[in-house]
């Protein structure tokens, strides 16, 4: 396994809204997808009326996060400009902001989109290339020292699952992750705002998702606050041989590994469920 200094999680360097990871067992981030070609639910909260609806309602379920997308990321997804982008989320995080506390992160590439959020508004950055697919994203975060999620993938969305191909998907994984990190870290971001994600579904093979999650407590063992996006994805639709629609069960099999190797942050759909799901498994494992 790679060996690397574990970053020291002093409470006062840590940005105010990652201060709950050492309080609690864990964080559900809820998906608020405003795009009409999202895997799972695409088109159901396209509109920012719609969109602001499900996030209250997220809110209600138990989220500690939201997590607000504007460009789908599922493999085969076709990009989108910077203006549309801006045209989908920017009205549903200033519309939240007025009304609720709750840190949002966005889920973005983009380092212009990152930096007209956070001016907005929004708290996190979730960042699926992990800084690959624009140079400025770095810095950018660097300047609002926001808590950001750098995700494990390759190439881009169009093309990342044209054969992805591993000799030892946790260890590269894990090499390719520190890569990230150290680059945003000589760019100035705090190592006590970065989370990792291993990317489960994104170029990686049905293989590949299942050792992530098998040997995940070695992506934990590097220091960082782990986060992970299990929720509703087509390995588990493999397994099941089902639809996304009858995922729910098989989403929350996923979890309970992921719990017990070191997941903090679970990225999901199914807010009610998970934290139901996650509060019972934690009281019993810590009981």
């Amino acid at each position: 396994m790679i060996k690397t200094e574990v970053p020291r999680q002093k409470i006062e360097q840590i940005h105010p809204s990652l201060a709950m990871l050492s309080k609690r067992d864990f964080i559900i981030m809820g998906i608020v997808n405003v795009t009409p070609d999202s895997f799972f639910d695409g088109g159901h909260h396209a509109t920012t009326t719609a969109a602001f609806d499900h996030a209250r309602m997220l809110i209600e379920q138990g989220a500690d996060v939201l997590d607000i997308g504007g460009e789908s990321s599922r493999p085969g997804a076709s990009p989108v400009s910077t203006d549309e982008e801006k045209r989908r989320i920017l009205p549903l995080i200033e519309q939240l902001r007025q009304q609720f506390d709750i840190p949002i992160s966005v889920d973005t590439t983009k380092s212009e989109i990152a930096e007209l959020v956070l001016a907005s508004g929004a708290t996190w950055i979730n960042d699926i290339s992990a800084g690959r697919m624009d140079a400025n994203m770095a810095s950018t975060v660097a300047k609002y020292q926001c808590p950001i999620i750098l995700m494990h993938s390759r190439k881009d969305p169009q093309t990342m699952q044209t054969n992805p191909l591993y000799d030892d998907v946790v260890r590269e994984v894990q090499s390719e992750l520190l890569g990230q990190v150290d680059l945003f870290i000589k760019a100035g971001v705090k190592a006590e705002n970065i989370l990792l994600d291993p990317g489960i579904g994104f170029a990686k093979r049905f293989e590949d998702n299942c050792a992530l999650l098998r040997q995940l407590d070695q992506i934990a063992a590097l220091g960082y606050p782990l986060c992970v996006g299990t929720s509703r994805k087509s390995f588990i639709g493999t397994i099941l041989q089902n639809d996304v629609q009858d995922r729910l069960y098989g989403s929350l099999g996923s979890l309970a590994l992921a719990h017990q190797k070191g997941a903090q942050v679970y990225r999901v759909h199914d807010v009610l469920a998970t934290k139901d799901f996650l509060t019972v498994l934690s009281k019993v494992a810590s009981s």
